[in-house]
């Protein structure tokens, strides 16, 4: 079933992508579409993809973080969002760390996973394949 949920959510994003809508909607939409079929609440989604950032602007040099910031819509209020809920409470330089904050968000630790694997999934989509990859070598 949650396999079948997954699939369905790749269907999703990629039907979403598209269907030619601006790049900040494919963006906004697209995580939001992920935080649905993930039973994520818009605050969860929001303070989650809020901390996956604050781990990379710990983790990426300057130009890098700055490169997926601009293909994130938002992404400032996102990191101000989990520090608004309590997700974030100072640094987080590793991945017990990241778990740890969307643990305080109420995310599953399954749920957290899947979110995680599907982060540069969509960030290569929506701001291409170098944002994802940058993504994807902080949640290593």
């Amino acid at each position: 079933m949650q396999r079948r949920s997954l699939i369905t959510s790749g269907f999703a994003l990629i039907a979403l992508l598209a269907a030619g809508l601006p790049t900040t909607s494919h963006a906004l939409d697209a995580y939001d579409m992920l935080a649905k079929t993930l039973g994520m609440s818009k605050d969860q989604m929001e303070g989650g993809l809020g901390s996956v950032l604050t781990l990379a602007q710990e983790k990426l040099q300057k130009g890098d973080f700055d490169k997926v910031a601009s293909a994130i819509p938002g992404a400032s209020g996102y990191l101000e969002k989990a520090k608004s809920l309590g997700a974030v409470t100072g640094k987080l330089t590793n991945l017990a760390g990241l778990n740890g904050a969307l643990g305080k968000l109420g995310i599953k630790p399954d749920t957290a996973s899947k979110f995680l694997a599907q982060v540069p999934d969509v960030a290569s989509k929506v701001g291409g394949e170098d944002v994802g990859k940058l993504l994807g070598s902080v949640l290593k």
